[in-house]
């Protein structure tokens, strides 16, 4: 490669269509505290997302961290080991147990049939994830909370835009989480959101995230500062504009690796046909054993030619030392999430990335 290629690459508009935003926040001297844009940025969201009540937050790690404050969850929280860390450290952060369940080894998402064996009287909620943007299997997973009273939080940092064939991913649990961190489909810099189901838990939410405030002189919950300040918001708000525009050339990209891994010994492609409406955020690609050499082998072989992939999700949040000690972190208990985080390899997906270096990542990949 002439110049490094990354496993991502951060959109970003053009930068002349920013300045009328930035002057508008230099007129109005608000930098922060909800503002203007604040204000247009999550009504905007809503009317793309096609969901009814959005809060903005100043990354995805407080949204998530809030949304489990505002749901009032304790005790042990049933969750993912294939995933950011982000996911369950919002758990500790909490004062809350995770309990990790093995992963569906098609889906990589939560299992719901390893579900129910994980319940004890301590589990108040479930937190599943939409891995690399694919949808769990949200209906078997509600049918459980509903049979144990549960509350579901859905980490859903990875699909922004996704749907199913009822609209939405985000409308499903009590609430759902995501991530404008730069890495992610649409960003704004650093950001995120939680999908309300109502404009009581949104209210909720929102003083959650301005230090617990209601009015100048009040305030009722110990909150944190987790607002989007107007320059995240005006960069979400443009970023809008584009975001139709990034996402169907990471369909081209997803469609020629497709293409071109196909009938790979060794290899084996995530199916997307889950959802009606795809967001292609990543593409992860399983070197199994039948592969000529190793997953670790084939991403340094990458490495050394200036292709930088990366092994999304390894090792397991399970195997790091503030989590290896819990009884459902034994490697016995996720046999499936072992198996793939020591296969999984993201190769580079971004809207920018030139068709002939995809082709070229392809071919190396093809002809080891």
């Amino acid at each position: 490669m002439k110049k490094d290629v990354y496993v991502t690459q951060p959109f970003l508009p053009p930068l002349d269509e920013f300045l009328p935003y930035l002057e508008e926040i230099w007129t109005s001297k608000i930098l922060t505290n909800c503002g203007p844009f604040h204000h247009r940025f999550e009504e905007a969201l809503c009317q793309h997302l096609g969901v009814d009540h959005i809060a903005v937050f100043t990354n995805g790690t407080l949204a998530l961290v809030t949304a489990l404050q505002s749901l009032r969850i304790t005790g042990e929280v049933i969750t993912t080991p294939y995933s950011f860390v982000a996911t369950s450290h919002s758990l500790l952060w909490n004062g809350i147990k995770p309990v990790f369940v093995d992963i569906d080894p098609e889906t990589l998402n939560l299992d719901p049939q390893k579900i129910e064996a994980a319940i004890t009287p301590q589990t108040t909620a479930i937190m599943p994830v939409h891995c690399y943007g694919h949808p769990a299997d949200v209906e078997a997973i509600q049918t459980i909370a509903d049979n144990y009273n549960l509350k579901v939080i859905y980490d859903a940092a990875h699909a922004f835009g996704v749907q199913d064939a009822n609209g939405s991913i985000l409308r499903h649990g009590d609430l759902s989480v995501l991530s404008f961190h730069a890495t992610k489909v649409f960003n704004t810099f650093e950001g995120g959101a939680i999908v309300c189901p109502d404009i009581k838990t949104k209210t909720r939410i929102d003083q959650l995230k301005n230090f617990g405030h209601v009015g100048e002189v009040t305030v009722v919950a110990p909150g944190i500062n987790g607002k989007m300040n107007e320059f995240n918001a005006a960069l979400g708000l443009l970023q809008l504009k584009h975001i139709d525009e990034a996402i169907a050339k990471r369909r081209v990209i997803d469609a020629t690796y497709r293409e071109r891994l196909k009938g790979v010994r060794g290899i084996r492609c995530l199916d997307n046909n889950r959802e009606r409406i795809a967001n292609y955020a990543y593409f992860p690609i399983l070197v199994q054993d039948d592969y000529p050499i190793t997953r670790d082998d084939l991403n340094q072989k990458l490495k050394d030619i200036g292709i930088h992939p990366r092994r999304y999700f390894y090792p397991l949040i399970s195997e790091f030392p503030m989590y290896r000690g819990l009884p459902s972190a034994h490697k016995d208990n996720l046999p499936v999430a072992t198996t793939i985080s020591r296969q999984i390899l993201c190769l580079p997906i971004y809207p920018d990335l030139p068709l002939e270096v995809v082709e070229q990542v392809a071919e190396f990949v093809a002809g080891q």
